[in-house]
C-alpha cells in the first residue's frame, strides 16, 4: 500500500470516526493531541482500526506520541511496522 493511500485512509477514518464525517481543517503533520482532535478514548478505537486494517500488533511499548500523534507519524508507523 503506498503511503499516500495510508494517510488518505487514516484522514477518512478519522473525519468518519470522530467527526461523523462532517469536513475537519487539519494537516498531516498536526497533533492529534495539541489539536483536541483525538482524546485518549479516540486512540484506542484508532489503535482497533489499525491493528485491524493493517493487521499490525500495537504493543504497549508502540503507545508514544511519536508513532501515533499525527498522521505523518500514524503513516511512517505503520510502514516500519508492515516492513517485511
Amino acid at each position: 500500500m503506498r503511503i499516500d493511500d495510508v494517510k488518505n485512509d487514516l484522514r477518512k477514518f478519522i473525519v468518519d470516526n470522530f467527526y461523523f464525517g462532517e469536513e475537519l481543517d487539519f494537516s498531516d503533520s498536526d497533533s492529534f493531541l495539541e489539536k483536541g482532535i483525538i482524546d485518549s478514548t479516540g486512540t484506542l478505537e484508532l489503535i482497533a482500526h489499525l491493528e485491524n486494517t493493517y493487521h499490525i500488533k500495537v504493543n504497549d511499548q508502540d503507545l508514544t506520541p511519536e508513532n501515533l500523534d499525527s498522521v505523518d507519524r500514524l503513516a511512517a508507523f505503520i510502514e516500519k511496522k508492515t516492513e517485511p
